[in-house]
C-alpha cells in the first residue's frame, strides 16, 4: 500500500495549531492551579506545561515582600542549578522583575544588558549563562503580588507572541498565588488558634489541678505534667520566701532525671539568683543562657554543673504579697520563647492562689489541732462532772444489755437499739461508740423526729449552694461529719418513706450525693439507730421499707423499761440525787423509807428520764439532808402500756 505524500502546512494552519496548543496549555495550567496549593509544586507543574509551547531553561516565581520592599524568590525551576539564588531578595531597582511589578507591564529581555539592569543578582545570572527572558507581573484584584519569569540560556529566545501567552498565563498564576497566600494565612491563623486552644486547655488543666491539690508537691507534679505538653522543660520547682531567715526554701520539685539535684527543704539566697530577681522585681525573668557572672550564687553553680542552661522564673503574687517563685528550666540553651514566658506568667497567677490556699490551710490545720485539744479537754471535763458515759444499774436485765454492747462494740456492724422513750438509748449508743475502734473520732447524732421532713435529707447528706430555695451556702451533712466515726440516728422510724432508699444505699455502698451535686461522696461510717416504734408493724403497713429494716436490724439491742428492772431504781435515785445536789451546792445524805417505797411502787411510764426529772425537783424542794420526794406528782397515770397498778403511800 502506497501512502500519499504529506501536504505542507500553510501559515494559517500553523496559527491554528499554535492557538490550539495555547488553549490546551491554558487549560492544563488551570488544572495545575486547581490541583496545587504549594507554590513550589505549582511552579514546577506550570514550568513543565509551558516548556512544550515556550522552550526555556529557568522558571522563577517572586513575591513582593512588604517588610523589605523587595521581591523574594519563592519558587525556582532551574534543573541545571536548582540552588541558584532561591529564597533571595530581588531589588525593585535594576532588575526586570522590579520593572515588571512597578510598571505592571510585561518585560521582554532579548539580551541581558547589565547597563540597563545592573543589580547584583543580574550579574550572578549572567555568570550562570542566562542570556534572555520574559517577566510578567502577577496582578489579582488590582493588587500586584509578584512576578513570573521564564529565562533562557540563548539570546532572543522569546517572541512577542510568547510574551502575550505568558501574560495570559500570569493572569491565571496570579489567582493561584492569591489563593495560596490566603491558604497560608488561613493555615497560620489555624496554627495560632490551635496554640491558643492548647494554651486555654492547659490553663484549664492547671486550674483543675489548683482546685484538686492542696499539697504543694502533688500540685507541682500535676502542673508540670500538664505543662510538658505545651512548654518542654526538664525541671520545675516552687521556692517560697521565709521572712524569718530572709531566704528561699524549696517546697516542691519535679526533676525527672535527677530528683536529688536540690533537696526539698533546702534554702538559697535571694541575691545572685534569677528567682531572687523575679521576686524582688515582681517580673518574670527569662534566662536564655545561664551566666554565672550575672547570677553568682552557689546554688546557680550547682545547677549549672548538673546541666541546666536556661530557664524562666515567675514571681508568685497573691493579694499584693510576693510569696515566692515558680521556676522551670531546661538542659538546652534558649529553650523558652517570649510566648512561653507569657504563658508561664499566667500559670504563675493560678499557682500563687494555690500556694496561698495551701499556706492558709496549714494555718487552719494548726488551729484545728489546737481546737481539737481544747475539745478533748472540755469533753473530759464534761464526762467527769456529769458522768454521761456511765450507765447506772446492776439488774440482770441491764447486765444482759451491757454484755450485748461489749460484744458488738468491737465490730463495725449496724446496731438497732429498741426501747421505750426515756430508757437511755443514747447512753447505750455512746457506750457502743466509746468501746469501739472509732472512739477517737466523732459520734454524730441526729433526732429524725425533730427535723422537718423537707430538711431531713439536707441534714443527713448535705447540699450544694443553690440546690433549693434558701440554700445560700454549701452544707456538709451528718454522714460526712461522721466520716470514720459513728452516726447515731435516733427515732429512725420517723424517716420519710421517700428518703429511705437513699439511706439504704449509703448503708450498703457507703456513698451518696449531696443535694444539687452530681459528685459521689464516699464515707466510712458506723451506724447506730434507735427507735421506740414497732418497726415490724410499720413494715407490714408499708410505712417502712422491709429492706431498710433488715439492714438496720443486723444486731438488735432491746433496753428494758424501768418497771422491769426495779432493783436499779435505788441506784439511779442516789446517782441523780448526788449529781443535782453537787450542782445546787446542797447536801443530800438520806432517802426516807417511805420515799423509796413510793419510787419502787410507781410504774414510771417515762422511764429513767422521768425518774431523773423527778429527783431533780426533789433536790430543789429538799431543805435538809433528807431527799423530799414530791409524792403528789406520782399519781397513777394511763401510759402507753395501760393504767398503772401501783399507788403511792
Amino acid at each position: 500500500m502506497v501512502h500519499a505524500p504529506r501536504k505542507s502546512r500553510s501559515p494559517l494552519d500553523e496559527r491554528q495549531v499554535r492557538e490550539r496548543d495555547c488553549s490546551r496549555l491554558l487549560l492544563e495550567i488551570n488544572n495545575a492551579i486547581v490541583s496545587h496549593l504549594s507554590l513550589q509544586e505549582l511552579l514546577k507543574a506550570i514550568s513543565a506545561c509551558v516548556r512544550r509551547v515556550i522552550p526555556h531553561d529557568v522558571t522563577g516565581l517572586a513575591l513582593y515582600d512588604s517588610d523589605h520592599h523587595q521581591l523574594r524568590l519563592h519558587a525556582l525551576d532551574f534543573p541545571r542549578n536548582q540552588s541558584f539564588v532561591e529564597g533571595v531578595l530581588i531589588p525593585l531597582e535594576g532588575t526586570p522583575e522590579g520593572l515588571a511589578i512597578t510598571s505592571r507591564q510585561t518585560v521582554l529581555l532579548r539580551n541581558l544588558n547589565l547597563t540597563q539592569f545592573p543589580a547584583q543578582i543580574m550579574k550572578q545570572g549572567k555568570a550562570e549563562g542566562l542570556k534572555s527572558g520574559c517577566t510578567v507581573p502577577l496582578i489579582s484584584h488590582g493588587r500586584a503580588l509578584g512576578t513570573l519569569s521564564v529565562i533562557s540560556l540563548h539570546e532572543a529566545a522569546f517572541t512577542e507572541g510568547d510574551a502575550s501567552l505568558l501574560n495570559q498565563i500570569g493572569l491565571q498564576v496570579a489567582i493561584a498565588v492569591e489563593n495560596a497566600l490566603n491558604f497560608d494565612s488561613a493555615r497560620a491563623a489555624e496554627r495560632q488558634m490551635m496554640r491558643e486552644r492548647d494554651r486555654s486547655q492547659l490553663l484549664l488543666k492547671v486550674n483543675n489541678a489548683v482546685a484538686s491539690h492542696l499539697d504543694l508537691d502533688e500540685l507541682l507534679k500535676a502542673i508540670s505534667a500538664c505543662l510538658r505538653n505545651v512548654v518542654a522543660h526538664d525541671f520545675a520547682g516552687l521556692a517560697l520566701y521565709e521572712a524569718s531567715i530572709r531566704q528561699f526554701r524549696i517546697h516542691a520539685l519535679d526533676f525527672a532525671k535527677n530528683q536529688d539535684l536540690i533537696g526539698p527543704g533546702s534554702v538559697f539566697p535571694v541575691g545572685g539568683t534569677p528567682s531572687g530577681l523575679a521576686f524582688v522585681s515582681r517580673q518574670t525573668v527569662t534566662v536564655q543562657r545561664l551566666d554565672l557572672n550575672e547570677f553568682p550564687a552557689e546554688i546557680m553553680r550547682h545547677v549549672a554543673a548538673q546541666g541546666i542552661r536556661s530557664g524562666v522564673c515567675v514571681p508568685l503574687i497573691s493579694h499584693g504579697q510576693a510569696l515566692g517563685t515558680m521556676d522551670v528550666a531546661s538542659f538546652r540553651e534558649a529553650a523558652f520563647s517570649p510566648e512561653d514566658a507569657e504563658l508561664l506568667t499566667q500559670i504563675g497567677s493560678q499557682v500563687a492562689i494555690a500556694v496561698a490556699n495551701a499556706l492558709a490551710m496549714r494555718e487552719l490545720e494548726a488551729l484545728k489541732n489546737k481546737l481539737a485539744e481544747e475539745k478533748l479537754y472540755l469533753e473530759e471535763e464534761i464526762q467527769t462532772d456529769h458522768n454521761f458515759e456511765e450507765v447506772i444499774g446492776g439488774s440482770a436485765a441491764l447486765r444482759r444489755v451491757l454484755d450485748q454492747v461489749k460484744t458488738v462494740a468491737a465490730t463495725d456492724s449496724t446496731v438497732l437499739i429498741r426501747g421505750e422513750t426515756g430508757t437511755g438509748k443514747e447512753l447505750i449508743a455512746r457506750a457502743i461508740h466509746n468501746l469501739s475502734g472509732r472512739r477517737e473520732r466523732t459520734l454524730v447524732k441526729i433526732n429524725c423526729a425533730a427535723i422537718p421532713t423537707g430538711l431531713l435529707e439536707s441534714e443527713l447528706f448535705g447540699h450544694e449552694r443553690g440546690a433549693f430555695t434558701g440554700a445560700i451556702t454549701q452544707r456538709i451533712g451528718r454522714f460526712e461529719l461522721a466520716h470514720r466515726g459513728t452516726l447515731f440516728l435516733d427515732e429512725v422510724g420517723d424517716i420519710p418513706l421517700e428518703l429511705q432508699p437513699k439511706l439504704l444505699r449509703v448503708l450498703q455502698e457507703q456513698e451518696f450525693e449531696r443535694l444539687g451535686s452530681p459528685r459521689t461522696q464516699r464515707v466510712d461510717v458506723r451506724l447506730v439507730a434507735a427507735t421506740n416504734c414497732a418497726l415490724e408493724g410499720m413494715v407490714a403497713d408499708r410505712q417502712f421499707r422491709s429492706d431498710l429494716y433488715y439492714r438496720l436490724n443486723v444486731f438488735p439491742i432491746t433496753i428494758p423499761p424501768l418497771r422491769e428492772r426495779p432493783e436499779d431504781i435505788p441506784l439511779l435515785v442516789r446517782f441523780f440525787a448526788q449529781r443535782f445536789a453537787r450542782r445546787m451546792r446542797k447536801q443530800i445524805e438520806t432517802i426516807p423509807a417511805d420515799a423509796s417505797a413510793a419510787l419502787l411502787g410507781y410504774s414510771w411510764p417515762g422511764n429513767v428520764r422521768e425518774l431523773e426529772n423527778l429527783v431533780e425537783r426533789a433536790v430543789i424542794l429538799s431543805q435538809g439532808t433528807a431527799l423530799q420526794i414530791p409524792a403528789t406528782e406520782m399519781k397513777p397515770a394511763v401510759s402507753d402500756f395501760g393504767p398503772s397498778t401501783f399507788t403511792t403511800v
